[in-house]
C-alpha cells in the first residue's frame, strides 16, 4: 500500500476530534491557545507576585459571563469580595454588576493556619459543600480558585497534601466546570507544591521580569493536553482595558500581497515610483541623519492619507503630540485638523516607558482598536532597549502583524553621526520593502538635500539621486520650476 493511501486509511479509521474549548475573551490568549482553555477541565495559572494571575482569572470569569453567557464562581482565599470588585474595575470589568444579576458569585473562604489540625482525617469535604452551593446559585460553568497555596498553607504532611490536591482536581473534573487554579511559583518547580502542574490539563506560566530598569510581562503555555498551542513566550500588557497578549511570534508568512499603490504624499516623489507611490500594505524605511527631513517626509505621507479620508495612527517617541503638529505647521501641514476630524491619532510615549515588547503590545492594542490604513513610527531608532537580535525580533513581529492586516507602514530611522546608508544595521533595512536614504551637506543646513531610493521590491523605481529643499510650503524638489517658497529649518 502506498504511503499516501496508508495515511488516508489511518485518518478514516482514527478521525481527529477537536478538543472542546472555552474562549477566555482575553485579547490574544485565545489565539495562542487555539480557541481558549480546555472546557470542563482544570487549568493552572502560575507565576510570581504581581505578574497578573488574579487579573487574568477575573477577566476569564467576567468575559465568560458577559460575552459568552457562561456564569461563574470566583473562590478567593486571600481577598474579600469588595477588594476583588475594585481590582476588576481597574481593568474595565463591572464585576459588581455581574454579581447583582447573579451571573457571577464570589465566595470568600477564610483559611487560618492556626485552626488547621493535621490529622489523618483532614479533607476538603467542607470546601466541596460550599463550592457546590455557590455553583448551584448561579448555575456556574466556570470557576476560579485563587490561590491554591492559601488552601493548603497549614499542611505539612506531603501524603495528605497530594491526596487532597488530586481529589480537588478530580472533583472539578467530575462537575464538568472549566476551572482556573492560580498558584505561586516554586523554587525548582512551577508551583510551591510541585504537583498541580502534573494533574492540570493546561498550564500557563506568567512572568514579570525587569531588565535595565524596564519591566516586561510575558506569558507561556507550558502544557496543553490534547491540543496544539503556541509554545513561545508572548509579551502581554495590563491596562485600563484588561489584558492583551501579543501572539505575534506565532504568525507565518501567509499575508496577502496587493498591486494597489498608495501615494507618498509628494507628487515629485511619486514620480520616482512611476507616478504611483508605494505598494499598499508594504513597509517603508526613511533613513537619514539628524535634520535630514525624515519627519517631514513622514508628515507628508500622513497628510496625503488623511486627504484620502484614510485613518492614520502615528507613534512618536521624541516629542509630544502637540509639539509634533506645531512643528509640522512650519512646512505648511496642518495635521491638527486631521486630529480634530478623527482621521489621525498621534500616540506619544517615551521609549523608556515600557520594554520593547510592551511597546509592541500597546501598539497592537491601539491598532486593533483604531483599524488604521496607515501606521507611522517616528523614529524606529528609539527602540534601543535591547540587544540587536531583540530589536530585530521585535521589528519582525511588528512588520508581520501590519502586513497581515494590509496596513501600509512607514518607519523613520536615525543614522548616527555621518553614517551613510550602507552603514545602516542590516537587521533593520532587510525587513523593509522600500528603503529611502536622506542626506544633507552638513548638520543644520537649510540648503539642498538629497534623496536616494536604495531599494523598492517588486516595482520599477528611479535610481537617480534627487535634491530637495525644506520650505514653508512643504518639501519641494529642487528641480521644480515653481516658486519653492521660503526655506525653513530641517525636520
Amino acid at each position: 500500500m502506498s504511503e499516501r493511501r496508508r495515511t488516508s486509511s489511518n485518518r478514516a479509521l482514527h478521525p481527529t476530534r477537536e478538543l472542546p474549548k472555552a474562549p477566555t475573551g482575553i485579547l490574544g490568549l485565545d489565539e495562542v491557545t487555539g480557541g481558549g482553555l480546555p472546557r470542563g477541565r482544570p487549568t493552572l495559572v502560575t507565576g510570581g507576585p504581581g505578574c497578573g494571575k488574579t487579573l487574568l482569572a477575573l477577566e476569564f470569569l467576567a468575559r465568560g459571563a458577559s460575552t459568552y453567557g457562561e456564569p461563574g464562581v470566583f473562590v478567593t482565599f486571600e481577598e474579600r469580595a469588595e477588594d476583588l470588585v475594585d481590582n476588576a474595575r481597574s481593568i474595565g470589568l463591572n464585576l459588581d454588576g455581574l454579581v447583582r444579576r447573579k451571573h457571577v458569585a464570589i465566595e470568600y473562604v477564610r483559611v487560618e493556619r492556626s485552626e488547621i489540625e493535621e490529622t489523618g482525617e483532614y479533607d476538603l469535604e467542607a470546601l466541596f459543600i460550599r463550592l457546590d452551593h455557590a455553583m448551584n446559585s448561579v448555575k456556574a460553568t466556570r470557576i476560579v480558585l485563587d490561590t491554591i497555596e492559601s488552601l493548603f498553607a497549614g499542611l505539612g504532611d506531603a501524603g495528605i497534601l497530594r491526596a487532597e490536591l488530586r481529589r480537588l482536581f478530580g472533583w472539578l473534573k467530575d462537575r464538568g466546570v472549566t476551572a482556573i487554579i492560580t498558584g505561586e511559583r516554586g523554587v525548582s518547580t512551577l508551583t510551591r507544591q510541585g504537583l498541580e502542574e502534573y494533574v492540570s490539563d493546561c498550564v500557563i506560566v506568567l512572568d514579570h521580569r525587569v531588565m535595565d530598569q524596564i519591566s516586561t510581562r510575558r506569558l507561556r503555555v507550558v502544557k496543553y493536553r490534547g491540543s496544539n498551542h503556541g509554545t513561545n513566550e508572548y509579551p502581554f500588557l495590563i491596562d485600563a482595558d484588561g489584558i492583551a497578549v501579543l501572539p505575534i511570534t506565532s504568525l507565518e508568512l501567509h499575508h496577502k500581497a496587493t498591486t494597489a499603490r498608495i501615494s507618498t504624499g509628494l507628487d515629485w516623489l511619486d514620480a520616482m515610483f512611476g507616478n504611483k507611490g508605494y505598494f499598499r500594505g508594504s513597509s517603508v524605511l526613511l533613513s537619514g541623519g539628524a535634520g535630514s527631513g525624515k519627519t517631514s517626509f513622514a508628515a507628508h505621507f500622513i497628510d496625503g492619507a488623511c486627504r484620502r479620508k484614510e485613518r492614520v495612527l502615528c507613534f512618536v517617541f521624541e516629542e509630544s503630540a502637540a509639539q509634533y503638529t506645531r512643528n509640522m505647521r512650519s512646512i505648511g501641514l496642518g495635521l491638527d485638523v486631521w486630529v480634530e476630524r478623527g482621521l489621525l491619532t498621534i500616540d506619544a510615549a517615551r521609549p523608556t516607558l515600557y520594554g520593547l515588547e510592551s511597546h509592541l503590545a500597546k501598539m497592537h492594542r491601539l491598532i486593533d482598536a483604531g483599524r488604521p490604513a496607515v501606521v507611522v513610527v517616528d523614529p524606529l531608532s528609539s527602540f534601543t532597549g535591547g540587544t540587536t537580535s531583540e530589536v530585530a525580533g521585535t521589528l519582525i513581529r511588528m512588520i508581520d502583524y501590519l502586513k497581515s492586516r494590509q496596513i501600509t507602514a512607514l518607519f523613520t530611522h536615525l543614522l548616527p553621526g555621518r553614517l551613510t546608508g550602507v552603514d545602516t544595521e542590516v537587521g533593520v533595512s532587510s525587513l523593509m520593502d522600500t528603503w529611502l536614504l536622506l542626506s544633507s551637506p552638513f548638520s543644520g543646513s537649510a540648503a539642498e538635500r538629497q534623496l536616494t531610493i536604495l531599494k523598492s521590491r517588486g516595482m520599477p523605481h528611479s535610481t537617480m539621486t534627487r535634491t530637495f529643499m525644506m520650505t514653508d510650503r512643504g518639501v519641494r524638489s529642487a528641480s521644480s520650476t515653481r516658486h519653492p517658497g521660503r526655506l525653513v529649518a530641517n525636520r
